[in-house]
């Protein structure tokens, strides 16, 4: 399995980063698995397609307006993520956003099937290189749900290949 860790967000931004901070978390578990790829898609570009298109599971953390407690750790896998990402298009600057490329990668017929997104509620979307302390407590817990789905997944593929 080509499993793609997808960290988005910009860390200028206080906890818009988020995404990117959980990245660096997993460098150590994952830094070595030729299985597991940890990409920092940074504010998103249309390069992403083809990375997405190429893994056969895909795995995305970001900050995300769950309508929660700043911190709360939230997982949307498989048409539950679809349903999140159409239905709560983040208002964006940046050149495209995850809807778009979810877009792209159906269009090519490659949207992975095992697919998440770790939405961890923002509290503060301003200058600052680090995330408030409400949401530098997610971190690791973000980092549990992707050890989780990681071995979760891995489990399924095991059991469906013999």
């Amino acid at each position: 399995m080509n499993l793609l860790v997808l960290g988005i967000g910009n860390t200028l931004l206080s906890d818009e980063g988020v995404g990117i901070h959980v990245l660096e978390a997993l460098r150590p578990h994952y830094g070595n698995d030729p299985t597991v790829e940890l990409v920092d898609g940074g504010t998103l570009s249309f390069s992403l397609a083809p990375v997405i298109e190429d893994a056969s599971a895909l795995i995305v953390v970001d900050a995300a307006q769950i309508k929660a407690v700043p911190g709360t750790v939230a997982v949307f896998e498989g048409e539950a993520m679809d349903r999140f990402l159409i239905g709560n298009r983040k208002q964006s600057v940046h050149e495209v956003g995850l809807t778009d490329l979810m877009s792209i990668a159906r269009l090519a017929g490659h949207w992975p099937v095992r697919r998440a997104l770790i939405g961890i509620q923002p509290e503060r979307l301003d200058w600052g290189e680090a995330p408030t302390p409400a949401v530098a407590t997610a971190i690791p817990a973000a980092v549990e749900r992707v050890d989780a789905l990681i071995a979760r997944w891995r489990t399924e593929a095991d059991d469906g290949a013999r």
